[in-house]
C-alpha cells in the first residue's frame, strides 16, 4: 500500500509550480489532492491532468484571505469524500520593496495570503481532523522562516510567522493526534521567483545574472535552484508522518543556504 492511499489533501495554490508538483506526488502515491486555488480554470486542469494519471482530483475555488470561500471549499470536499487527512497551506505572493516605502497595503496584501490564509485553511480542516483524531498540517515555509533578506519585510515577517502557528498547533493538535510542520526552501525556479529576477535587478541596479548568482544562490554550497520536486518530498515526508514525534518541526530545503 502507497502512503497515502485513500487519504484526502487539500494544497492551497495547487494549480501550478510547488503546489502542482505536491499535488501529483500524492497522487501517485495513492492520495486524492483537492487542488485549492484561486484560479478555478487551472485547478480544474489540474485536476484533469492529474485524472487522465488514473488518479482522482477535485478542484475547488479557494481565495484563501475570504473565510466563506475557505469554509466552502472544504465543506465541499467534506461532502464528496467525508475525510480531510492533510492540509499542505501553500498558496504565496511576492512583493519586493525596500522598507522605507513599502506600500501599507501590500504590505497588508501579502501578510493576508500567507497568514490569514493559513490560519482560516486550518481552522476549517481542524475540525474534522479532530473528529477523525487524525490530522497532518505542512506549512510552506521559506529560508526565509529563518533568514532575512533586503527588500522583503512583509514576506520574512510571514514566513517566520508560519513557524510561531505550526508551533501553537503542534501543541494544540496532539491530543487529536494532529501534527503540524513547515517546509523552508530555498530559491525555487517558479513562476514567483523568475518575477523576482528582473525586479531585485532594477531595485538593486545589477544585473540579472548577478542576482541569480550573488543575491539568490549565493548561501547555497552547489550554486543550484532547488526544485520542485526537492521540495514536494519533503512535504510528503511531513504528510505521510506515521506518528506526532516530529511535530512543530521546521526543515529546510535549500541546497545549503542556511543550516540549522
Amino acid at each position: 500500500m502507497s502512503r497515502f492511499t485513500g487519504r484526502v489533501a487539500i494544497v492551497t495554490g495547487a494549480a501550478s509550480g510547488i503546489g502542482k508538483e505536491i499535488a501529483f506526488k500524492l497522487a501517485a502515491e495513492g492520495g486524492i489532492p483537492v487542488i485549492a486555488d484561486l484560479n478555478l480554470d487551472a485547478a480544474n486542469a489540474t485536476a484533469k491532468e492529474i485524472k487522465a494519471k488514473g488518479a482522482d482530483a477535485f478542484a475547488v475555488a479557494m481565495n484563501v484571505t475570504d473565510e466563506a470561500q475557505v469554509e466552502k471549499g472544504i465543506g465541499d470536499t467534506m461532502a464528496k469524500y467525508g475525510r480531510i487527512d492533510v492540509l499542505v497551506s501553500n498558496a504565496g505572493i511576492q512583493i519586493v520593496r525596500p522598507l522605507v516605502d513599502f506600500p501599507f497595503a501590500d504590505w497588508k496584501k501579502l501578510l493576508s495570503i500567507h497568514l490569514d490564509g493559513a490560519f482560516l485553511t486550518t481552522k476549517a480542516c481542524l475540525k474534522h481532523m479532530y473528529a477523525a483524531r487524525y490530522g497532518r498540517v505542512v506549512y510552506m515555509g521559506s529560508v526565509h522562516s529563518k533568514e532575512a533578506s533586503k527588500l522583503k519585510a512583509p514576506y520574512v515577517t510571514a514566513k517566520h510567522g508560519l513557524i510561531g502557528l505550526a508551533k501553537v498547533l503542534a501543541k494544540e493538535g496532539a491530543e487529536y493526534n494532529v501534527a503540524a510542520n513547515v517546509v523552508c526552501p530555498g530559491f525555487v525556479r517558479t513562476p514567483l521567483v523568475d518575477k523576482q529576477i528582473p525586479e531585485q535587478a532594477k531595485e538593486l541596479n545589477i544585473s540579472e545574472d548577478d542576482v541569480i548568482k550573488h543575491v539568490m544562490l549565493k548561501d547555497t554550497v552547489d550554486g543550484q535552484f532547488t526544485t520542485t520536486d526537492e521540495v514536494a518530498e519533503a512535504v510528503l515526508y511531513f504528510a505521510a508522518a506515521r506518528s506526532t514525534a516530529l511535530t512543530g518541526q521546521s526543515m529546510v530545503v535549500s541546497h545549503g543556504w542556511f543550516m540549522q
